[in-house]
């Protein structure tokens, strides 16, 4: 199906486009409020500023695709694959992205508050000034992750895998991250005020010691390979 016929049927009322094959298509700024794309194949396709507030992308394959500064909003992209996609400024606050494929993805600047990322893998993927307060994040791979200067209020990493990711100047005040790996990662200049990181492993993580008591560290292998007891 090309950009034309797809934009005519949902101007004429049609919402229903399951399993559509969409590679490559242009649907830049396009208004698709509600559109269903679940399973739909939209490989490198352009949806940059698009409005998809509430769609269903369930299961679709989005790898290469260009999502930049689009409205996705309450979407739900759960189990889609996102493999090198480029989600730059875009809004997906509400979103259901609970085991979505996001490796080497770039989310830098994004709005992904509230949004549900369990089980998700973000391995590599850039989430540079992202906003994720209160994010779901559970159980989620965010190794080797860009998270510098993220912000990351009350969001739950329980049991997250953060082995070597950059959390230069990111937020995690209030954050759960109890079970969390944090091996080798970067937390100069992080705040960890409040945060829990009961049962964590922050070993080989660049944290300097004067900044240990901000947060709970009970159970936790601290960055000399000591284990704090409680």
């Amino acid at each position: 199906m090309n950009t034309d016929d797809l934009l005519k049927r949902y101007a004429a009322g049609e919402r229903q486009f399951q399993a559509t094959n969409l590679i490559g298509v242009s649907l830049a700024r396009a208004e698709l409020e509600g559109i269903i794309l679940k399973d739909a194949n939209l490989i490198g396709a352009n949806l940059s500023g698009a409005n998809l507030e509430g769609a269903d992308l369930c299961q679709a394959n989005l790898i290469g695709a260009n999502l930049s500064a689009a409205n996705l909003r309450a979407v739900n992209l759960s189990g889609a694959e996102l493999i090198g996609a480029n989600l730059g400024g875009a809004k997906l606050g509400d979103a259901n992205l609970a085991g979505i494929t996001l490796n080497g993805a770039n989310l830098s600047a994004a709005n992904l508050s509230g949004v549900n990322f369990s089980a998700a893998s973000l391995a590599r993927a850039n989430l540079a000034g992202a906003v994720l307060s209160a994010a779901l994040l559970t159980d989620a791979n965010l190794s080797g992750a860009n998270l510098s200067h993220a912000s990351l209020i009350e969001a739950d990493l329980s049991r997250a895998n953060l082995d070597g990711a950059n959390l230069v100047g990111a937020n995690l005040g209030k954050a759960v991250l109890q079970g969390a790996k944090l091996t080798n990662t970067n937390l100069r200049g992080t705040s960890l005020q409040g945060a829990d990181l009961r049962s964590a492993d922050l070993s080989g993580a660049n944290w300097p010691e004067e900044h240990w008591a901000e947060a709970n560290l009970e159970d936790a292998i601290l960055p000399n390979g000591k284990v704090l007891n409680s």
